[in-house]
């Protein structure tokens, strides 16, 4: 995946370091409370047909997942049939190489993009440039990322780390060195800012010869691709080269027409709060009469096959790129999007980037860890992943990988399970601990366990364990009545 992520800290570290940022963590509050305000009053406008679209989303995912092999045929057959051509990428090596000789084949050496999570996914822009190729994103807050020279916090707004000043101060002193210049005097109103980002791009979205996008949606009974966005800029993007090269994820096709319709209502108030999308473009395959004449579609695996076989796991591929998990997740709104090390952060970065990178690297071995598994993910999934079940099942994943640490681990369990399986072994281990009390630490040793301990008091043992006290007692051995539950039990001497 994207080279950019390489040599980042596992989640812990960066996390706190990036809470320690008083300017993040107010650019990310004030935002996703804005975004979560919204998008609840959109909802709420469906009243009882949320939970049915809901599960509706979910169930259509889900039977394109257990047939996807059959409707990425069909996809391929329509798409070849309309005029597009079709490649199929193992990897994010394979789509690069794609990408980059396409573009080299019609002698262009710069190219339009339309926002894409796929195409940052497999670092493209990296890849265009060391073959001598600029990639120029025309997305508004994509283009505020390209120009600091930044990553992308956000799966809906991917500058959302960056407050309008800082974005003023960044188009007066970067853009002129990707084209058009900001204007004199530039504010930092949405309007001006806005304005400044149209015309530095207008004259690349004229002179463009190749388009580069992603797509939401595939429907495979037609071949058409679907893009949704705020702005149109992607849509100059599709329409205006000559030749347009859509990265697309295997897992992004539907079988039907009448199963994105789903999508588009459920997509728009989950991401933006809005009933539908400003822009939705729709295009299958190419037409002499208006679009581009070449078109080319680039289905992209890069680990989605071996997600698919995890029973548990897999539900993360009905994602739909929503963020509305992003905006409810307490741990985002205070760590951002960067902690993640992955172009997709939050809680479905959590469990989508582990899942496909592996879980073999510090970054990915922690993302499972970095949720309260509070399920506030899973209650505004318009497509109903159970994000807290797979981020366990992750965890366990990650356990069973081994390591110092989770052999330590297991060999306490097993301990632990050999006393609780014998009566007699474990009242002996009650007398003992009882016996020592006095030379309990107050801590947990080790890096791990101490950082545990350090936030919560450890548990003072029992001057007399109940069962010894139980004897002395009730030397008959009669049961426990109401009336001995309310007996005083062992006094507790305190240090």
């Amino acid at each position: 995946m994207n080279s950019t992520y390489l040599g980042m800290p596992a989640f812990p570290r960066a996390a706190a370091d990036a809470t320690r940022d008083t300017r993040l963590r107010a650019n990310l509050t004030r935002a996703t409370g804005t975004i979560r305000a919204r998008r609840a009053q959109a909802i709420a406008e469906l009243d009882d047909d949320w939970p049915r679209l809901r599960a509706a989303g979910a169930a259509i995912k889900d039977r394109t997942l257990r047939h996807l092999d059959h409707y990425l045929v069909e996809l391929e057959e329509a798409v070849t049939a309309a005029g597009g051509t079709v490649h199929w990428a193992a990897d994010a090596e394979e789509a690069n190489r794609i990408v980059t000789e396409l573009v080299q084949a019609t002698g262009e050496s710069e190219v339009v993009k339309v926002k894409s999570m796929a195409t940052q996914e497999i670092g493209l822009n990296e890849a265009l440039e060391a073959a001598g190729i600029r990639a120029y994103e025309t997305d508004l807050a994509e283009l505020i990322v390209q120009l600091g020279d930044d990553r992308p916090s956000h799966i809906l707004v991917p500058a959302i780390h960056r407050n309008r000043g800082e974005i003023r101060d960044l188009f007066t002193r970067e853009m002129a060195a990707w084209g058009r210049p900001a204007p004199d005097g530039l504010t930092d109103t949405p309007a001006d800012l806005a304005e400044a980002a149209r015309l530095h791009l207008r004259e690349k979205f004229l002179r463009a010869k190749v388009g580069v996008s992603g797509a939401n949606f595939m429907v495979a009974e037609t071949g058409t691709m679907v893009v949704v966005e705020s702005e149109g800029n992607g849509r100059m993007c599709l329409t205006l080269p000559d030749t347009l090269i859509s990265v697309v994820g295997i897992e992004k096709v539907v079988p039907t027409w009448r199963d994105l319709e789903v999508f588009l209502q459920t997509l728009p108030r989950s991401s933006t709060a809005e009933r539908m999308n400003p822009y939705t473009s729709m295009w299958t395959g190419t037409t002499d009469r208006d679009g581009p004449r070449h078109f080319h579609l680039v289905l992209l695996d890069n680990g989605r096959t071996d997600t698919l076989t995890d029973q548990v796991g897999r539900q993360a591929l009905r994602c739909i790129r929503c963020s509305a998990c992003l905006n409810v997740c307490p741990v985002y709104e205070r760590a951002g999007g960067h902690a993640y090390g992955s172009v997709y952060p939050g809680p479905i970065g959590a469990i989508l980037s582990p899942q496909l990178r592996g879980t073999h690297t510090a970054i990915d071995a922690s993302l499972p860890y970095a949720s309260t598994l509070c399920g506030a993910c899973y209650d505004v999934c318009p497509v109903a992943i159970d994000i807290p079940d797979i981020l366990v099942h992750l965890r366990e994943r990650v356990a069973e990988q081994g390591g110092p640490g989770h052999r330590l681990e297991h060999a306490v369990v097993r301990a632990a399970g050999a006393v609780l399986d014998r009566p007699a072994l474990y009242e002996a281990a009650q007398r003992t601990a009882a016996a020592t009390r006095r030379l309990h630490p107050r801590r947990l040793p080790g890096p791990g366990a101490g950082a545990w301990s350090a936030e919560r008091d450890l548990p003072r043992v029992a001057a007399e364990p109940f069962r010894s006290w139980w004897r002395a007692n009730h030397p008959t051995g009669e049961p426990p009545t109401g009336e001995h539950l309310h007996a005083e039990p062992p006094t507790e001497e305190r240090p």
